[in-house]
């Protein structure tokens, strides 16, 4: 390396050392969330990757982990703003409650990045410059992993790979899942920030970083899957029913009317899809009253609906949130991966005393089970999720080869006009890109969508009007690599190459301290 080279790598350490690199470092978060949408600015996601890494390469751990909550509270601060929506306006907690519990859930996330930037410090400093961009890439995806699946049932929410469906790492998807690509991307940015390191790094890593793009390129063109029948004509409804309003008992009438004529428009379907809980009543309530009648109707113009609303279970203390089918073979589907502080609490009792002190009531669910069979519709079995369950990657995954299609049924009126319901459609799009199925997502205020097995979208409703939308589906056969093995293998090579790099680290140690 000559001297401009050292003095300008001199430059640039003091400078992420340094407290500017503190006050970058939210920036930088931001403009993490702004690569997701609805902003979409996909790129922008490789920048952040470059900053934080090459922060994390001059810090202590200690100042590392640091560095990655401030980068944490960036990225959830503004990308997850929206359950201050959904504490203070629909969950009833004053203005005080409110900013406190939101600051508490972005700060839990945010211990995630910290993670990585404690853990990506504590190896590269041991390191040399040909695994460093190695390093930071694995260890962030095996953190988002655990951040994914495992903490508090998964929050995988502004995971780095949902923001590349229009790009060509999206190409990826169908191969290697969410967990794969996102480590390319990583990969990606941290070769792109090992440039500065030397120009013989510069062409290795920029060839490196092409051969990555066009491969996602070429990969966007394969059809994993096929179709298995006759095209499916479906319309999905979006009812636009104000959250406040939605279970109050004097508008249960009102609501139903609103869905059964808008059904009554679209009759010519195959299948016709109302949004999560759009019945607001356990369905005991309604059985004879209002369901057996609709049910009547849909036999006799040979269409299915599929509906949602809660149920009782054998137990008094049993309630699902559940997927009901009518046509000619009713079938039901119960909700299995709840959502964390929505439909059950974790972190018994402190969770419950806390929201007790709060004067917050939220509901009591419980999971439907694993082995559920599959409900039917237009004579094909389907994937059926309920709201959150759309960002489990497995949830879809597991039901295939047999679904031929996929079914996601989501109330997002939790969250009134912010980005959150974009935001969840972009993750639930990766569903349809995973598995090459269609995808019909039904919301009560938006975003109501058609989803080809590419991940585009076909058709979609207007976010927070009263709309349905109708499209042509086929049913799908076959299997993508991804649906075949899942995130397992991706995993696996991830912690073996950290381990290899490990081992390479220990190894050049000993030579340096050997006389």
């Amino acid at each position: 390396m000559n001297m401009p080279e050292t003095v300008f790598n001199h430059n640039l350490s003091a400078f992420f050392k340094g407290f500017y690199g503190d006050l970058l470092a939210p920036a930088a978060g931001i403009a993490m969330a702004l690569a997701f949408a609805p902003f979409d600015h996909a790129y922008l996601a490789f920048v952040a990757l470059a900053f934080i890494f090459a922060s994390w390469e001059v810090l202590t751990p200690a100042r590392a982990a640091f560095r990655g909550f401030l980068f944490g509270l960036g990225l959830f601060g503004f990308g997850v703003s929206w359950v201050f929506v959904s504490v203070r306006v629909y969950g009833g907690a004053d203005l005080l409650s409110s900013v406190l519990i939101t600051l508490l859930f972005v700060s839990v996330w945010s211990l995630f990045p910290a993670l990585t930037g404690y853990l990506t410090s504590a190896i590269v400093r041991r390191s040399d410059h040909a695994i460093n961009s190695l390093i930071p890439s694995g260890i962030w995806i095996l953190v988002e992993y655990i951040r994914g699946n495992w903490f508090l049932n998964g929050f995988p929410w502004l995971q780095i790979a949902y923001s590349q469906l229009a790009t060509p790492f999206s190409g990826y998807i169908p191969i290697i899942g969410v967990y794969g690509t996102g480590f390319l991307m990583a990969l990606s940015a941290g070769l792109a920030l090992q440039c500065h390191h030397g120009k013989r790094h510069i062409v290795t890593n920029l060839i490196l970083i092409a051969v990555l793009f066009a491969s996602g390129a070429l990969c966007k063109n394969i059809a994993w899957t096929h179709s298995i029948g006759e095209s499916i004509r479906v319309s999905l409804l979006q009812g636009n029913i104000p959250q406040e309003q939605k279970w109050a008992p004097e508008n249960r009438d009102a609501t139903l009317r609103k869905y059964r004529d808008l059904t009554e428009k679209h009759w010519d379907s195959d299948i016709i899809v109302w949004p999560e809980t759009s019945i607001p009543a356990y369905y005991s309530e309604v059985e004879e009253s209002f369901i057996e009648p609709l049910e009547r109707e849909a036999v006799e113009h040979n269409s299915d609906i599929i509906v949602s609303l809660p149920m009782k279970g054998d137990q008094p203390h049993i309630k699902y949130n559940s997927i009901l089918v009518l046509g000619i073979q009713r079938s039901f589907y119960h909700k299995n991966h709840l959502l964390p502080f929505g439909e059950y609490l974790p972190l018994q009792p402190l969770s419950g005393k806390i929201l007790d002190f709060l004067n917050m009531r939220l509901g009591h669910f419980t999971p439907g089970g694993d082995n559920q069979t599959l409900p039917i519709a237009a004579g094909y079995p389907f994937a059926a999720s309920i709201c959150y369950e759309d960002a489990i990657s497995s949830e879809a995954r597991t039901k295939l080869p047999d679904a031929a299609f996929l079914v996601n049924v989501t109330n997002d009126a939790w969250f009134g006009q912010s980005i959150e319901p974009f935001q969840h459609l972009q993750i639930a799009r990766m569903r349809a890109l995973e598995t090459g199925r269609y995808l019909l997502r039904a919301t009560n205020t938006g975003v109501t969508a058609i989803v080809s097995p590419m991940g585009g979208i076909v058709k979609q409703a207007i976010p927070f009007e009263t709309a349905a939308i109708s499209g042509i589906i086929e049913p799908m056969g076959g299997l993508t690599p991804y649906a075949k093995t899942g995130d397992t293998p991706a995993i696996s090579i991830l912690i073996a190459l950290l381990y290899l790099s490990e081992i390479k680290i220990r190894h050049r140690g000993a030579r340096q301290r050997t006389p």
